[in-house]
């Protein structure tokens, strides 16, 4: 009983932890999203809920990559090659032999394959994964420019209805993914992934396999990735081999807006969304302010930095 009650408080302590600033980041989260439901009252129907979750879908999965490889202790750059890969591929095969399932099924295979390598040489060769991925980002752009030289392809017309049609699909799709995240993070490799960020040392003497979990979340990151890829083909009803790019950054943006922090095991994937929703949202709100472009960009660096600077702030203040 005594061991139960000692396990209890062990994982509240934490989850207080791994919680720990989130507060303010619902709070801002809800007070962009009541200012956009007021400049576009339409996102309450059930047409604008869906339309709107349907943008924030695919950001919302390159968030999850990119934070699962922060947790552990890692960062990607090619987060934007993989969706336009994800894209070109299925934009090329599930109108030909392979037929839908198939060119789904090529999708999930690239990522996950493009992924482990990665993950290999940056677990087993012990290379800066910055480096790798930013070398592997250009050999994935190379590959979907050879794939399909610009952009074209063809994607079945009841697909892109199912995932991009008048339906809450993405919302329902995105949920499906938290529980398997949830799950997921219920085995040891799932658990492995924020010991070997927190500590590889300390999780390398407790049983954990480091190099294998690296792999694992390279492997997961880049699944997710190219399905991100596969949702905008379906949006768009095509393949682009450059429609990923600008995904990079905000991936990287979604999650240290969500509390996810770059030394590994810092941060929730909850948060991640979070930070990913308030990304969009952000850009929606101004561009219904009628902020410029270049207003939008330094609006969103600036958010970003204070999302940064305010939580480092108050550590420091509570420390004195």
């Amino acid at each position: 009983m005594s061991s139960t009650v000692s396990s209890s408080s062990l994982y509240l302590a934490v989850q207080r932890r791994r919680n720990r600033g989130l507060g303010g980041l619902y709070v801002v989260v809800a007070v962009f999203l009541l200012l956009y439901a007021w400049l576009f009252p339409g996102i309450l129907s059930l047409g604008g809920f869906s339309k709107f979750t349907q943008n924030w879908f695919p950001l919302a999965l390159v968030t999850m990559a990119q934070a699962l490889l922060m947790l552990n202790g890692g960062i990607t750059l090619a987060v934007g090659p993989m969706v336009s890969l994800g894209a070109v591929i299925a934009a090329t095969t599930m109108g030909g032999p392979a037929g839908s399932v198939g060119g789904i099924l090529l999708v999930a295979l690239a990522g996950l394959a493009i992924g482990s390598l990665i993950g290999v040489i940056v677990a087993y060769l012990r290379l800066p994964a910055i480096i790798v991925t930013l070398a592997g980002s250009f050999i994935i752009t190379g590959v979907a420019l050879l794939i399909l030289p610009r952009p074209g392809g063809f994607v079945p017309p009841w697909f892109s209805e199912f995932l991009a049609g008048d339906g809450p699909t993405a919302f329902i799709l995105l949920l499906v993914v938290l529980i398997a995240w949830k799950l997921f993070l219920a085995t040891p490799t799932g658990l492995g992934i924020y010991a070997a960020g927190d500590n590889p040392v300390g999780a390398y003497r407790s049983g954990v396999q480091v190099e294998r979990v690296k792999v694992i979340a390279f492997a997961i990151s880049g699944l997710l990735a190219v399905l991100a890829g596969l949702f905008v083909a379906a949006q768009t009803g095509s393949g682009d081999p450059v429609i990923g790019n600008p995904f990079t950054l905000n991936s990287i943006a979604g999650a240290v807006l969500g509390g996810v922090g770059f030394l590994g095991g810092k941060g929730t994937m909850r948060g991640a969304i979070c930070g990913s929703l308030l990304l969009s949202v952000m850009i929606n709100v101004m561009f219904f302010l009628g902020f410029p472009p270049v207003a939008q960009y330094v609006a969103q660096g600036l958010i970003i930095v204070g999302a940064v600077a305010i939580p480092e702030l108050s550590a420091r203040w509570r420390k004195k």
